[in-house]
């Protein structure tokens, strides 16, 4: 799929900038060339693209084998959950850490690296001969995808010129909606012909591809001259870490007591983490650029949206498929048009970002994102199917025109030489908001059992609220 920037000469580095020298792959003798020169730019382009889409089908393809799994292994479907969870904390509780690396080291060779261990583990995952194999295999896995996702802006920010930024960001926000979109079906279409090893062997093929591609095409970045912090590295995975265990825990059944405890110590760590990085030119948790309007802003936003959407997405299968008795395919198939939609308008808001301000295009499309989820939560009983459909792909739309404006403001608000920092944090917001909205559903599902249609859309209004905050917050942007 060939990558937004419009075709350019082959040298289009700005005046009085320096390019890249022909013998070192991305090398900067100079000042930082604004983007890379087609056609290098496309390549790269093609090499994110192809390593973020392994990355995020990953997140969710096992999520649909796991009653497959379940079974090959003799475990129960509870057990079966750690193939995901091992996933999803790895890549949280490492995004932070290597997007500061990636600011020390460079971000290219974070970004190979992961792409090297994303890889491997796949095969690891492939070969495992016991669950528990299973579970350090894809805990393996999530580091690699780390390395992806903590740097993944930050390089689009040295692949495209800056005027084609929004644009740039607006394709890695469609190319992530489709694959998200996408897992469940790959993870239907692969078990129906082979076994679930065959979900992670496939991305062997892709993986040395893109490896191949992107060796050669990926931008060098400013390296620091900052010592790693391994200290603060630490503090920083046991904060999120233990803050996205103990919501877990709540929405899984665990005692209030316990989980609290939990998020308690993560917050120790947190605290004692802030206080050592205060005053550190690039702190590794960079509560520095939470001092730009701005960014914190922009931060606040993703928070509330991704909280919000998770909410819909964590209670909608209980709505259809329990509520309304909708079969397991005819469910994932209404939620399509929400991702179909949000492929739509991603590439759509990059365009408008150069006509109309971030805060007022994430504004607007949370606006729109609260009306669509407000319109599910009042959807009638035994609603056709063409009556969810278009209350989805009203969600999808409003969270594509937000999601683009959003993560090119975040990226750009920072200096060039913290991309790092910010494209961190912008991953980092991302699963924070997903994590305490999949918590909040757990919690709201367990205070109303058996109530099959009260309780899910009880979980979406909440998300509607909480849609209608960040629009009120993205629209302060407007005056910071």
């Amino acid at each position: 799929m060939p990558p937004p920037s419009e075709p350019t000469p082959r040298d289009d580095t700005p005046p009085g900038q320096a390019a890249p020298a022909p013998d070192h792959p991305g090398a900067i003798p100079g000042a930082i060339p604004d983007g890379l020169p087609y056609p290098r730019r496309r390549w790269a382009t093609a090499a994110v693209a192809l390593a973020i889409t392994m990355a995020v089908i990953d997140g969710t393809i096992a999520g649909a084998a796991l009653p497959t799994i379940a079974a090959s292994f003799g475990i129960s479907p509870a057990d079966s959950i750690w193939a995901t969870n091992a996933y999803q904390l790895a890549v949280t509780v490492s995004l932070l850490p290597l997007a500061a690396l990636g600011e020390i080291v460079g971000y290219r060779r974070i970004y190979l690296g992961g792409l090297v261990v994303f890889t491997l583990a796949s095969l690891a995952c492939a070969l495992s001969g016991s669950f528990e194999g299973l579970v350090v295999a894809r805990a393996a896995q999530g580091f690699g995808a780390a390395g992806l996702m903590s740097v993944n802006s930050a390089l689009v920010r040295f692949i495209q010129p800056r005027a084609h930024l929004g644009r740039g960001l607006g394709f890695n926000a469609m190319v992530v909606s489709t694959a998200a979109a996408a897992g469940p079906t790959a993870a239907g279409l692969i078990l129906g012909v082979a076994s679930w090893p065959w979900i992670f062997a496939v991305n062997l093929p892709i993986g040395i591809l893109t490896l191949a591609i992107a060796w050669r095409s990926l931008p060098e970045s400013p390296r620091g001259t900052q010592r790693f912090d391994v200290l603060s590295a630490v503090l920083s995975a046991g904060t999120f870490g233990l803050l996205i265990l103990g919501l877990d825990s709540l929405a899984h059944g665990g005692t209030a007591s316990s989980a609290l405890a939990v998020v308690v110590l993560g917050l120790v760590a947190g605290t004692w983490l802030v206080r050592r990085q205060a005053g550190v030119a690039r702190p590794l948790l960079p509560v520095d650029l939470l001092r730009i309007p701005v960014f914190a802003l922009s931060i606040a936003t993703s928070l509330c949206s991704f909280m919000a959407q998770m909410l819909a997405f964590a209670s909608l299968p209980f709505l259809l498929q329990t509520g309304f008795g909708f079969s397991v395919f005819l469910a994932g198939l209404l939620t399509t048009p929400w991702f179909i939609a949000t492929a739509c308008a991603a590439p759509l808001s990059g365009r408008l970002m150069e006509r109309f301000p971030a805060g007022l295009l994430g504004g607007v499309g949370l606006a729109i994102l609260a009306g669509g989820l407000a319109a599910l939560a009042l959807l009638p009983a035994g609603p056709a199917p063409w009556d969810i459909a278009w209350r989805m792909a009203v969600c999808g739309f409003g969270f594509g025109l937000f999601q683009t404006p959003n993560n090119r403001t975040m990226v750009g608000a920072a200096p060039p030489e913290r991309a790092g920092g910010a494209s961190g944090m912008l991953s980092t917001a991302r699963l924070v908001g997903q994590t305490a909205g999949a918590a909040l559903v757990g919690l709201v599902l367990g205070w109303m059992p058996g109530m099959p249609v009260e309780g899910p859309k009880t979980a979406l209004e909440i998300g509607c609220a909480l849609a209608a905050l960040g629009a009120c917050v993205s629209l302060l942007r407007l005056r910071a």
